[in-house]
């Protein structure tokens, strides 16, 4: 499981390198600027990359344990479902920390 996900974070991260390149290529910008350009676009997928691997796995437990607790107190799934979306806002702040890289 986790040689997958740091399988799939490093071809996330060589992939947005790439169209960094190609993108930087068309322009035809200075060989400086393309190379701070690349790597802003390298920090920007390692943001949201690494965010929404941790938010999937953290709402994959908060599930787990809300389900567990749930078949014993049907009563509790009202108070499970906020933890949930607390962990899914994990990945909405990895998704801002990289807009705002590409934009600033």
């Amino acid at each position: 499981m986790k040689r997958t996900l740091i399988v799939l974070t490093i071809l996330l991260v060589l992939g947005a390198m790439v169209f960094a390149q190609e993108a930087e290529s068309d322009e035809g910008e200075a060989s400086g600027t393309q190379a701070v350009s690349v790597w802003k676009y390298f920090a920007a997928a390692l943001a949201v990359g690494i965010s929404c691997v941790a938010g999937g796995i953290a709402v994959g437990q908060i599930g787990s344990a809300a389900m567990g607790a749930m078949s014993e107190n049907p009563e509790l799934s009202g108070k499970a479902l906020p933890y949930a979306g607390l962990a899914e806002g994990i990945c909405l702040w990895g998704f801002l920390v990289a807009l705002l890289i590409l934009i600033f």
